[in-house]
């Protein structure tokens, strides 16, 4: 066979430098969640101190629709997991549970759970896709979608109908979730329907004591003493 050569120059270089072919682009870094759309395009949730947002709250949820599907993003300030589960009350048990998950490979998976009492149990049947996370500064953040309408299912519910969120985080060992950092993780105060956006702060215990009706009558109670003095 003949060479013209230019390819022969071509070929030459190829073969040289290891690399006949164009490496793969980058990846696309995780894009930051953005919190100055919550109560507008999408509703949020933020769990710690007043003011924080999906970098600096304890915890974060967000959710919006797009088309048939419910995209919803999650952050917590843990090197574990997050997750949000989908209740009939404000108990744990019975509850469809999306979670995500830091493994020990660096990766973030999210994964499907299905409560059973205390105790959660993954279901290999995953409602989630597009799904992308990433582990940074002690958080794990997330994003994912999944449908709005599914078959009637037990361990999947209808996220068109209203449900408690219940909102959890904690430690992974080699992947696998262990119990929640506190005993008492918040729930919504009342069913969330997707449909609806609001933005929603609930301060964390260490932002609750001064809040409280009770606190604050004491706070008066306790300054009124002091002002007036023991007889």
């Amino acid at each position: 066979f003949f060479f013209s050569p230019c390819i022969y120059l071509v070929m030459l270089f190829s073969h040289s430098t290891g690399y006949p072919f164009p490496t793969a682009p980058p990846v696309d870094p995780f894009a930051k969640i953005r919190v100055d759309d919550c109560g507008k395009t999408k509703g949020c949730f933020r769990y710690g101190k007043p003011g924080c947002n999906a970098e600096t709250c304890d915890y974060f949820l967000s959710y919006r629709r797009i088309g048939a599907d419910v995209e919803f993003e999650l952050s917590a300030d843990t090197d574990g997991w997050v997750a949000v589960g989908f209740s009939s009350d404000k108990k744990m048990g019975g509850d469809d549970v999306m979670a995500c998950v830091h493994d020990d490979n660096g990766r973030v998976r999210i994964q499907h759970f299905y409560n059973v009492g205390q105790w959660a149990k993954e279901i290999q049947r995953n409602p989630a896709r597009d799904e992308e996370g990433v582990f940074e500064n002690n958080r794990v953040t997330c994003r994912f979608k999944r449908p709005v309408y599914v078959p009637r299912e037990e361990t999947i519910v209808d996220l068109h109908l209203s449900w408690y969120y219940l909102f959890a985080w904690g430690p992974a060992i080699q992947g696998s979730i262990t119990r929640h950092d506190i005993d008492s993780p918040p729930v919504s105060e009342r069913v969330v329907s997707i449909y609806k956006y609001e933005d929603i702060f609930m301060p964390s215990a260490a932002y609750q004591t001064f809040s409280s009706p009770f606190c604050l009558l004491l706070i008066v109670a306790l300054t009124f003493y002091l002002l007036m003095g023991t007889p």
